[in-house]
């Protein structure tokens, strides 16, 4: 059946609904496009959404709450500053787990250097009655340090991820790029050279 001319329907189109555009909602590939062009809130959407697995992870590597914050802070803050480094060759979720682990790594080598530092306060009397022990303690530090100096650098990272960061092998084959076969090599390796060299010390 013909409509009769002149009276033709008219098709309704769906106009874009009005109002502020609902960031929140936009999944990652969006913000993270928005967020490339200089969308400053896109860019705000991601890291408020990341934020808290950010957080658990940077608490889970980092036993410490304030260097888990430290690490998580500047994690977000390496998300702002090379969100356009990102390719999207792998999910933002996995690319963001790797600045986390980074940055998790940089704060535990600051504060390992820094414990192993010879502070002023390391001269004083100890508050716990224990000077000799203290001074035992940061005596071994630097035995380890100088031990860790004279193996092979590959394996003295992965020692360092593993026994004094607390990092999982999965964790370590991320932040150092290479299987995790080959980490729990390095890790066996550099372990018995350490322990064949502070032998060598006692």
């Amino acid at each position: 059946m013909q409509l009769p001319r002149g009276r033709r329907r008219q098709i309704s189109q769906s106009s874009r609904p009005e109002g502020p555009l609902a960031y929140a909602r936009l999944s990652d590939p969006i913000l993270v496009k928005r967020a490339k062009d200089g969308d400053a809130r896109a860019l705000e959407a991601l890291c408020e959404r990341h934020a808290p697995r950010v957080e658990k992870l940077a608490g889970h590597l980092l036993r410490d709450p304030e260097d888990a914050r430290d690490a998580a802070q500047e994690a977000l803050a390496k998300l702002c500053m090379k969100i356009r480094q990102f390719r999207g060759e792998s999910q933002f979720a996995t690319w963001l787990h790797r600045l986390t682990i980074n940055a998790c790594r940089d704060v535990g080598n600051r504060q390992r250097a820094r414990a192993c530092e010879p502070l002023l306060e390391d001269r004083r009397a100890a508050t716990d009655g224990d000077p000799a022990g203290e001074a035992d303690r940061a005596e071994l530090r630097g035995e380890l340090n100088r031990c860790l100096a004279e193996i092979a650098p590959e394996q003295a990272r992965v020692v360092v991820l593993k026994d004094a960061l607390g990092f999982s092998f999965e964790e370590i084959s991320v932040a150092a790029d290479m299987p995790v076969g080959t980490a729990k090599c390095y890790a066996h390796r550099g372990r018995s050279r350490l322990r064949d060299k502070l032998s060598d010390v006692a």
